[in-house]
């Protein structure tokens, strides 16, 4: 059995670029940026960025130009494949995700790195509001299903 799967949560490096195939079937094509995070054997932070090149089709194509932008947050889920070509006498290769599935993260991208409202307010020295949540009691009988 064999499995060719690739799952990405990144952020596009560029705003998709829709063209369409001769058959009039839309695709688009964009970058989209991973970063890794690990400590070395000192102890010292080490991050590092790979950048990835997605290809969509179809229906997909076509929300992808409408809805996404460079830094929009993105979760791509399908399967790599490598293209090749002969320029100028060369043998050039690109290795793609084709993807089956797109599915969009929060607005504004930022792909979790920006701080949450209550990291804010630790770093202004604010309080931290918190949320008091009435007691209920819930009888059972009252559910509608």
């Amino acid at each position: 059995m064999y499995l060719n799967k690739a799952f990405v949560i990144g952020n596009l490096t560029r705003d998709p670029e829709l063209r369409s195939l001769p058959s009039g079937v839309q695709v688009a094509s964009f970058g989209v940026a991973t970063n890794r995070v690990w400590k070395n054997k000192e102890g010292a932070k080490q991050e590092s960025t790979e950048f990835h090149n997605i290809v969509v089709f179809g229906r997909q194509a076509e929300i992808v130009s409408q809805y996404l932008k460079k830094g929009s947050s993105v979760l791509i889920e399908g399967r790599l494949q490598t293209r090749s070509w002969d320029s100028e006498g060369v043998k050039k290769y690109r290795t793609e995700i084709v993807a089956d599935r797109v599915q969009f993260g929060p607005r504004g991208g930022g792909g979790g790195n920006a701080p949450s409202a209550s990291e804010s307010k630790k770093e202004e020295g604010g309080a931290i509001d918190t949320i008091e949540y009435p007691e209920e009691n819930i009888n059972p009988d009252d559910i509608p299903f």
